[in-house]
């Protein structure tokens, strides 16, 4: 990339200082610090004022509802800018998001070409999803870095195969270690590589290439021992100061004695297809009233269904929280609908739900109502909304024809692999919400770069 950079010096620059005022404009007028982020906040301010990593109350309490890469990254931003300065975490992630401009370029340059190095270094500088995220205390702007920077080093290992180098796989390890210690589903980064180890692995066998199937299994041995071993020591910790074998964190981030209404969450999901039902559903429980006016005319099977949902929804209402029996009434509910319908439950929802989350305008952290389709909310925010969303299918569009008609690209069972993997286990999920989807959105622009960059490949 120095070489291109160099070349293309003026190019770049302009680039990088649009770039910067997109993400100046998100941070400044649109800051994200959210009920995550004072989570993660309260978590490093007693990591660093009392060296427990654990949430205030009474006493600070250890947890370990949250993995500890976010709140590692927010003690080194308090240490140096001060308690709690979270504009400053904001900054800090806008220059880690230029890193990610060039990351994704590199990644288009091994595996297309120069000029769709350009084109892609251009499309992340501009891309309003990823700025958006820049001005969020979450998670995500990292963990985008450090997925490209793994899959780059993929790229680089695969190459250098028959060569025997494992230097690259071992930064790929720390790479992928880093982004499962910012979120749980990180780990599905290395089942993604490993997967089309696997692939080649086949490959080797059938041409009888011993000497490269012994550098493939290195390879992968090398890549799982450095990413899974970063959870070793908190696997211990968990273990040691909460009694409990937890090598990540609680899938719904809560603590041990806490009690998760499973039924209700499996009712979810049986008929959840959309975000806007997760922000008037699903967050707003327990501890908040439920109105049965939201929810769509999928969610019954029957009247009678209907009558028992409603009379459910109406006792939660009374207490505004789940105790078992009430739990069990849901549960009950949602089996019924799965009998009835096991195809829409298991097949046809979790599609629906992965459709939205990579179709829908991605104004979750911005002013535009959630049902912008409604064009209920102020004109300007409404604009916005459809806005985002043309962008977005632009984007989702441009890597669609750059995979049919941009040319060759190497390496693409690795890009489609992960995206593919990561895509289904999101359908798995009662709560759809769009930015999960943007660890995608590196592979996303890449395959739109190609239709920019059909030249010769370039060496690595």
């Amino acid at each position: 990339m120095r070489k291109l950079v160099r070349q293309h010096f003026r190019f770049f620059l302009f680039a990088i200082l649009a770039a910067i005022a997109l993400r100046l404009l998100f941070i400044f007028r649109f800051p994200g610090v959210v009920t995550d982020s004072f989570v993660y906040g309260d978590i490093a301010k007693n990591w660093l004022q009392h060296s427990i990593f654990g949430q205030s109350g009474q006493e600070i309490s250890p947890t370990y509802v949250r993995l500890p890469g976010y709140p590692a990254f927010l003690v080194a931003v308090f240490a140096i800018f001060g308690i709690e300065h979270y504009r400053a975490a904001l900054v800090v992630q806008m220059f880690v998001d230029i890193g990610t401009c060039f990351l994704i370029a590199d990644v288009a340059r091994r595996v297309i070409s120069d000029r769709a190095a350009k084109a892609a270094f251009l499309l992340t500088a501009l891309c309003p999803f990823l700025a958006s995220y820049v001005a969020a205390a979450l998670t995500e702007t990292l963990e985008v870095f450090f997925t490209t920077l793994a899959l780059d080093l993929a790229i680089i290992g695969i190459e250098k195969l028959d060569m025997g180098m494992l230097r690259p796989w071992f930064g790929c390890g720390l790479a992928v270690g880093a982004a499962i210690l910012l979120r749980p589903d990180g780990g599905l980064l290395l089942a993604a590589i490993i997967a089309y180890l696997l692939i080649l692995l086949r490959r080797a066998f059938k041409r009888r290439s011993g000497a490269r199937a012994r550098h493939i299994v290195l390879a992968a041995l090398v890549l799982g021992c450095v990413a899974l071993a970063p959870l070793v020591p908190w696997t211990w910790r968990n273990f040691r100061t909460m009694g409990r074998f937890e090598p990540l964190a609680p899938r719904y981030a809560n603590e041990e004695d806490e009690f998760v209404p499973m039924g209700f969450n499996r009712w979810i999901k049986t008929w959840i297809v959309d975000y806007t039902s997760v922000e008037e559903i699903y967050w707003p429980a327990p501890g908040n009233a439920l109105d049965v006016g939201k929810l769509p005319d999928r969610a019954f099977d029957s009247p009678e269904q209907r009558q028992e949902t409603v009379e459910a929804l109406a006792d939660y209402n009374n207490e505004l929280h789940f105790d078992p029996e009430l739990d069990a009434r849901f549960a009950a509910i949602a089996a019924e609908r799965i009998h009835n319908a096991p195809l829409r439950y298991y097949v046809w929802l979790p599609l629906l739900r992965i459709v939205d989350m990579w179709l829908r305008p991605r104004t979750e952290t911005l002013p535009s109502d959630s049902r912008w389709w409604e064009f209920n909310d102020d004109p300007k925010w409404s604009a916005l909304a459809v806005g985002l969303g043309v962008i977005g299918l632009l984007y989702v569009g441009a890597a669609g024809m750059g995979l049919v008609r941009g040319g060759p690209i190497k390496h693409l069972g690795l890009l489609l692999t992960f995206v593919v993997l990561r895509s289904a286990f999101l359908g798995t999920l009662e709560n759809p919400e769009p930015r999960y989807t943007l660890e995608c959105y590196p592979v996303v622009i890449i395959l739109a770069s190609a239709l920019w960059g059909k030249i010769s490949w370039q060496k690595s």
